[in-house]
């Protein structure tokens, strides 16, 4: 038999892809924690799928890991051509509470026309390595959960034990 373990790269990259881009389109983000564990579990069932053996929840861990840090990487590429729709909808929702509140500080307006979410390389990388560490644990979740709904159950037979019947009570005398 086959003990060998399949690759946690090519579910990782499937997985990671789906909940990146789910992550990084404006307003289907709302749900990113969802989007992470969900993209783990698929790369937790497409890695029992092509699995010979059963898998942990350790592997289900890992391949989650993989995962979250693939869908970091895709979810930024993903944003960086929708940042000006995200910009202007936070300049008119800053606007909108300006109009209602009086203690909206004075220089929110230099601020926005100062670039203040204007993304710089520094910027990207650290909103990176967050997101990275954060989808990591999300995905390690995830890819528990699906090894846990998605592995293969599999009856371990003790070498030389005998299989007696079980006792039904029917027995007569």
């Amino acid at each position: 038999m086959n003990d060998q373990r399949p690759g946690m790269f090519v579910p990782a990259l499937i997985g990671g892809a789906v909940a990146g881009i789910l992550s990084g389109i404006p307003f289907v983000n709302c749900l990113c924690c969802l989007w992470i564990i969900g993209g783990a579990m698929l790369a937790a069932y497409l890695l029992t799928k092509d699995s010979p053996v059963a898998l942990s929840a350790g592997d289900g861990a890992i391949v989650g890991i993989f995962t979250g840090i693939v869908a970091a990487f895709v979810e930024v590429i993903i944003s960086i051509p929708f940042k000006a729709v995200t910009d202007k909808f936070m300049r008119n929702m800053i606007d909108r509470f300006s109009e209602y509140y009086d203690e909206i500080p004075q220089g929110l307006d230099s601020w926005f026309e100062g670039g203040a979410f204007d993304a710089s390389f520094v910027w990207i990388i650290i909103g990176l390595v967050i997101s990275a560490v954060i989808f990591a644990a999300l995905g390690a979740l995830g890819g528990i959960i699906g090894i846990s709904l998605f592995r293969k159950k599999t009856t371990q037979r003790i070498q030389g034990a005998v299989d007696v019947p079980k006792d039904s009570g029917d027995r007569q005398p």
